[in-house]
């Protein structure tokens, strides 16, 4: 038995990407929205310009009511990032997807923090990872990584570290490595932490 929802059903509420995306734009007249026919399901790219604005209405408007983010990602293309953003709403029983690219040379996407409070976590890994920075967001700093730490592990360009404060982060043997003059660890103490590692 579906809930109701002013004397509808879920079911008759639920709405397609087809029927979500075109009433999007007849809200947002002057705002790009594209299809794309992504697989399993239809995804929709926006422009970073007016993802703040589209993602209020995806969360307030009362035929959409998307008030649940459940997952933020990165992705790396070749010159370009994109952040996605997965959607569902808890009334009405629909999800959309969203994406928002921007090339690489200027990596800024507005924060959705203030309309899905999740987000500020999963905006802070995805900068973390891949090196998106999101404007407004309240703490914008790497969660998983020191602060200190160089590149962004999930991005494909990323060069790993062979060391972290004198710390071995590689699995080359220190006979093989290229000497490091900031390191401030002893080689026998490098030794023992190799002993460990096995």
């Amino acid at each position: 038995m579906y809930r109701t929802l002013a004397g509808f059903t879920i079911a008759e509420l639920n709405m397609t990407i087809s029927e979500i995306t075109a009433y999007l734009q007849s809200q947002h007249p002057g705002v790009e929205l594209t299809i794309l026919e992504t697989v399993p399901d239809p995804t929709v790219s926006v422009t970073a310009d007016n993802l703040h604005t589209v993602c209020m209405t995806l969360r307030n408007d009362p035929q959409l009511l998307f008030g649940s983010l459940m997952c933020l990602c990165g992705v790396d293309f070749p010159d370009e990032l994109q952040t996605v953003y997965h959607l569902f709403s808890i009334p009405l029983g629909h999800k959309f997807t969203l994406k928002c690219n921007v090339p690489k040379s200027a990596p800024f996407i507005p924060s959705v923090a203030d309309i899905w409070s999740t987000a500020e976590w999963h905006e802070r890994e995805a900068f973390d990872m891949f090196g998106i920075t999101y404007t407004g967001h309240p703490d914008m700093r790497r969660i998983l990584c020191p602060d200190d730490w160089e590149g962004y592990p999930l991005r494909k360009d990323y060069v790993p570290q062979t060391e972290w404060h004198g710390i071995p982060l590689t699995n080359i043997p220190p006979s093989e490595r290229e000497p490091n003059p900031s390191s401030t660890l002893p080689a026998d103490r490098i030794m023992i932490l190799k002993r460990k590692a096995k």
